[in-house]
């Protein structure tokens, strides 16, 4: 049974607390967690990339000199290709890079990035992880305190003093434990987590 340390709100550990095995104890799969983390990042992409092809570019309209007889190569237009300010062969334009994978393949890659943290001893539960007020240099002391690096920290609900504290200190992501992606838990190198939102998650996924 995979565990992790507790702490309270002043850094101080606590105890140690089970994680469930179910999400926390998988064997890793490096090959779904690459594959989803792929469609995470092609679905942020914004695809406005444009390029003008050579029925766009201006100008062209006259053939530059006649078929034959000038000793060059024949050209219908000083806008194709392969001239100075002609157009683009295969030019990009906006496009969606959006796609879906099965909800089998996102929660598998789901466990499998909680379990190598988990087996990293990355995770760390904290008892009550509440903010009274709107204080990034409180939010950073407590994050000293547990001595969390690059940490994504995750509530039960949208905290607006713990997102709006923390958003200001480099490296730090929030979220909600029904909305845990992947790619932000690859990224970050430890995760802090509120003991009733490991419940949650515990419960969500299992």
């Amino acid at each position: 049974m995979p565990k992790a340390n507790l702490y309270d709100m002043a850094g101080k550990q606590i105890g140690e607390i089970e994680l469930s095995e179910a999400i926390f104890g998988v064997e890793p799969n490096q090959a779904v967690v690459h594959e989803v983390v792929k469609n995470h990042l092609a679905n942020c992409r914004q695809g406005t990339q444009s390029a003008l092809t050579r029925a766009e570019v201006s100008g062209g309209g006259k053939k530059p000199w006649r078929q034959k007889g000038t000793g060059h190569a024949r050209q219908g237009s000083t806008r194709a290709p392969q001239w100075t300010h002609g157009g683009i062969v295969f030019a990009p334009k906006p496009r969606s890079y959006r796609y879906v994978l099965n909800k089998k393949t996102r929660r598998l890659a789901l466990k499998s990035a909680l379990s190598a943290k988990a087996a990293e001893g990355a995770v760390l539960v904290v008892d009550g992880l509440k903010l009274d007020e709107v204080k990034t240099k409180t939010m950073q002391t407590f994050l000293s305190s547990l001595d969390a690096a690059k940490p994504m920290v995750v509530t039960c609900d949208v905290d607006k003093n713990v997102v709006l504290s923390a958003r200001n200190i480099p490296g730090v992501v929030t979220t909600t434990a029904k909305i845990l992606s992947v790619y932000d838990i690859v990224n970050a190198k430890q995760l802090v987590i509120d003991k009733a939102a490991l419940a949650i998650i515990e419960e969500v996924y299992a």
